[in-house]
C-alpha cells in the first residue's frame, strides 16, 4: 500500500520504474529477454584523461547509476538481442575545447558517411552542408529560416486529433484514475514537441532508400564490415516511401510511437512531481495537488502500463527494447540525480549524462526506433543519424530549458522559476559560474542547502561575464550536431522542417533576432514548454 503522505525520493521512484519495465517485458509480441532493460555499466564508460576535467576543475570518475552487473547482463542476452549503450558512448558530449572526445567507432555508430544516402540520381542538395549560423544576421548571404518548412504546421492535421485520440487510449473504467491520467493531455495540451519530432522524422525516413547489406558491390554495407550481426536486424518488413507513406500501416504505427512516447514522457513528470514536491506543471496545478499523491502515482504507473501495451502492439520486438531502454533510462536520471557523489556535482559532463537520462534518450530513442517501423536496420545510416540527431536535439533542448530557469519568467516556464536550485541541482550556468569562483563550489556540493546558499549562488551568476554565453554555446554546439546529423538524410520537407526546429532551440539559446523578430517557430517553443 502507498503512504501518499510518505513517499520517499530513492525506493518510489525505483519501485514505480521497475514495475512498468516488468509490464513492458510481459507485453512483448516476441522472445524478448531482460537485455531489454540493460542499464549503462563501468566498462561502458571510458577512462577520461585530466584534461577532460578541464570544464569542471574537478578530477573525478563521471558518476554513474549502474544497478546491475555485467554477469547479470551477459545471462540476459542471445545472439540476436540487441546490445544498446547509452547515446553518450556514441556522440560528442562537450566540445574538444571543454576537453570533451570523439568516441571510438562502435556499433551503434558506425555508419555516419553523409554520402551514402545522397546519390547523383537525387537532385542537388540545397541545404548541404548547411550551419545553423548561416541564419544568424542580417547580410546578403545569411539565410532566412522562415525559407524552411514550419515544423508544427507540417503535421498540424495530423496532431489535431492528438488529444482525443491519447485520451481514449488512456480512458479507464476508474473515474479518478481517467481523469488523472487524462489531465495533461485534455487540460494543458503543451506544445507536442516529441510527437512533433517523432512525425517529421517518420516522414523524412520515408524519403530514404533503406540499405542494402551483402558481399557484393551493389550492397550499401557489407556484412564483413566489423558491424556485429545483430546491429542489421531490427526493421520492419515494410515496402514504403513518400509517394506510400501518408496513411500507411506503417504511418499508423509512427503515429501511435509518439503517443507512447507522449504517455511516458507525461508519466515521468507526474511522478517527478509528486517526488520534488510541485504545485504546478505546464501553468496549472499538478496531478497530485488536485487529487492526491496516491493517485498521482497509480495515474503514472497506469499511463506507463498502458505505452507499454501499445508498445507491443507495434509488432517489432527490437523497437520495444529500445524503448524499454529509454524507459530505464529515465530511473537511471532519477537515481542519478539523487545519489550522485558531492565532487561529481561538479561535473560538466556528470551533468549532461544526467541530462541525456533524463530528456534526451526519450528523444533519441524514439527518433532511431521511428526509423526501423520505416524499414531501416538498427546500425543503418539512417537509423544512426535519427538517434544522433534526437541525442543532440535533446540536450540542447535541456539546456535551453535550464538556462531559462535563470532568465524566464514562472508563466513562461509553465513551472516555478529557480525550481532546479530549489531542488539541489546544478545545470550548465551554474557549473559554468564555478570555473570562475571557486567560492561556488562548496555550494553546488551541498546542493545549496544552507542558508542563503541559493542567494550566493546567483549573486555569483549574475555577476560573471561569461558562465550564461558559455551554457548557450553549448546548447548551440549540439543543436549545430543534431543538424549535421540529419543533414545526412536525402532533402525532404520533413528534414527540412527538423532543421527549422532545431534552429528555434538556437533562436532561444542565443537570444537573437530574425529580420527584427524572433522565427515564429522558436516563439512557439519558448510560450508552451514542457
Amino acid at each position: 500500500m502507498i503512504n501518499s503522505k510518505s513517499i520517499t525520493r530513492n525506493t518510489s521512484s525505483r519501485k514505480r520504474y521497475a514495475l512498468a519495465a516488468a509490464i513492458l517485458a510481459v507485453n512483448t509480441v516476441g522472445p524478448l529477454t531482460v537485455s531489454a532493460f540493460i542499464l549503462p555499466s563501468l566498462q561502458h564508460q571510458r577512462q577520461r584523461t585530466n584534461h577532460v576535467m578541464r570544464a569542471t576543475a574537478v578530477a573525478a570518475k563521471p558518476s554513474s547509476p549502474v544497478v546491475v552487473s555485467n554477469n547479470a547482463e551477459e545471462l540476459s542476452h542471445s545472439e540476436t538481442t540487441l546490445r544498446l549503450k547509452p547515446s553518450f558512448d556514441l556522440f560528442q558530449l562537450l566540445t574538444e575545447e571543454e576537453g570533451g572526445i570523439i568516441p571510438p567507432t562502435t556499433t551503434g555508430n558506425t555508419h555516419r558517411d553523409s554520402t551514402v544516402l545522397h546519390t547523383s540520381s537525387q537532385p542537388t542538395d540545397t541545404l548541404k552542408d548547411v550551419k545553423l549560423a548561416d541564419y544568424i544576421g542580417k547580410g546578403k548571404d545569411s539565410r532566412k529560416i522562415e525559407s524552411l518548412p514550419d515544423p508544427f504546421k507540417m503535421v498540424e492535421k495530423e496532431l489535431k486529433p492528438f488529444a482525443d485520440s491519447i485520451s481514449e487510449l488512456v480512458s479507464s473504467d476508474q473515474p479518478i484514475l481517467s481523469m488523472a491520467a487524462k489531465h495533461f493531455f485534455e487540460k494543458r495540451h503543451g506544445k507536442r514537441f516529441r510527437p512533433v519530432i517523432v512525425q517529421l522524422v517518420a516522414k523524412a525516413v520515408a524519403a530514404a532508400e533503406p540499405e542494402q547489406i551483402g558481399v557484393n558491390g551493389a550492397a550499401s554495407h557489407s556484412v564483413a564490415d566489423g558491424t556485429a550481426n545483430w546491429a542489421w536486424s531490427g526493421a520492419s518488413d515494410v515496402d514504403v516511401n513518400s509517394a506510400n507513406h501518408q496513411g500507411s500501416d506503417v504511418w499508423r504505427k509512427q503515429a501511435q510511437l509518439g503517443q507512447i512516447v507522449e504517455m511516458i514522457h507525461v508519466a515521468s513528470l507526474i511522478h517527478d512531481d509528486v517526488l520534488d514536491e510541485a504545485d504546478t506543471r505546464r501553468g496549472g496545478e499538478s496531478v497530485h495537488k488536485l487529487y492526491s499523491n496516491k493517485v498521482a502515482v497509480l495515474a503514472g504507473d497506469y499511463l506507463l502500463a498502458r505505452a507499454s501495451v501499445l508498445l507491443a502492439r507495434l509488432e517489432n520486438t527490437s523497437v520495444v527494447q529500445i524503448m524499454a531502454t529509454a524507459l530505464e533510462s529515465l530511473v537511471s536520471g532519477e537515481i542519478m540525480q539523487l545519489k550522485s557523489p558531492p565532487k561529481s556535482l561538479l561535473q560538466m559532463e556528470t551533468y549532461l549524462r544526467k541530462s541525456y537520462y533524463k530528456t534526451a534518450s526519450l528523444i533519441c530513442y524514439a527518433c532511431r526506433s521511428t526509423a526501423l517501423l520505416g524499414g531501416h536496420s538498427y546500425s543503418s545510416t539512417v537509423a544512426t543519424a535519427c538517434e544522433e540527431f534526437g541525442f543532440h536535439m535533446g540536450l540542447a533542448f535541456q539546456i535551453q530549458d535550464d538556462i531559462l530557469d535563470f532568465t524566464a519568467a514562472e508563466n513562461v516556464l509553465g513551472k516555478p522559476a529557480l525550481a532546479d536550485m530549489d531542488l539541489g541541482l546544478s545545470t550548465a550556468p551554474i557549473l559554468y559560474a564555478t570555473q570562475e569562483y571557486k567560492e561556488l563550489r562548496p555550494l553546488v556540493m551541498r546542493r545549496f542547502k544552507d542558508k542563503g546558499d541559493k542567494q550566493t549562488a546567483l549573486e555569483y551568476l549574475y555577476k560573471s561575464p561569461t558562465a550564461m554565453n558559455k551554457a548557450r554555446a553549448l546548447a548551440l554546439f549540439h543543436a549545430e550536431k543534431a543538424v549535421q546529423a540529419i543533414l545526412r538524410l536525402p532533402q525532404s520537407e520533413a528534414r527540412d522542417a527538423l532543421i527549422r526546429l532545431t534552429h528555434a532551440i538556437k533562436d532561444i539559446a542565443m537570444c537573437k533576432r530574425t529580420n527584427g523578430q524572433k522565427d515564429g517557430v522558436a516563439t512557439e517553443l519558448k510560450t508552451k514548454r514542457r
